[in-house]
């Protein structure tokens, strides 16, 4: 499995028990929709493995408490403390309406509603307090706040995002 088939699900924080259990941090706003996984992949020195899941347990609502086949020591549970846990993108919850995963917007269209069409999201900047999206607009990289009242249409068919920003916003970036 590559990482790119994949989505980052959260991860491994703390050993649990000396029964080689662990608590992951899950990147998600539903961690219930996780609670009865069969395998996970987890990032061991750059690859992606995957473990099978023997048990799980919501623990202080926003961790996950695995217990994974063949994990049955503290020294087990040290040797893949840290790592990334990936699920394929096919387990994803569908999104409707305006929402949406990052990695599923990279490519569409950014129209304002004042400006026209702004350019193509490259990426997304989400090492900020607020999320950007990084579009292309001919070469010139503008960056737009990913901000619920900005985001007014979001077009999967046609691949575009129709956003509504404050005036002057996008020609900052465009003056030079």
């Amino acid at each position: 499995m590559q990482k790119e088939d994949c989505f980052y699900l959260g991860k491994i924080v703390k050993k649990y028990s000396f029964k080689g259990e662990v608590l992951a941090k899950l990147d998600t706003d539903q961690p219930e929709l996780y609670d009865n996984l069969d395998a996970i992949f987890l990032e061991v020195r750059g690859s992606l493995i995957p473990f099978f899941v023997e048990d799980t347990q919501l623990h202080k609502s926003e961790l996950l408490r695995i217990k994974f086949e063949d994990v049955d020591t503290e020294a087990d549970a040290d040797s893949i403390l840290k790592s990334g846990l990936y699920l394929p993108l096919d387990l994803l919850p569908k999104l409707e309406g305006n929402k949406f995963y990052f990695h599923e917007v990279i490519g569409f269209k950014i129209n304002d509603k004042n400006f026209g069409e702004v350019g193509t999201i490259t990426a997304i900047n989400d090492s900020t307090a607020q999320s950007l999206f990084v579009i292309d607009r001919n070469g010139t990289e503008i960056l737009i706040p990913m901000n619920d009242d900005f985001i007014k249409k979001v077009d999967r068919k046609a691949k575009t995002i129709l956003v509504e920003t404050p005036e002057g916003l996008i020609d900052l970036y465009l003056q030079g």
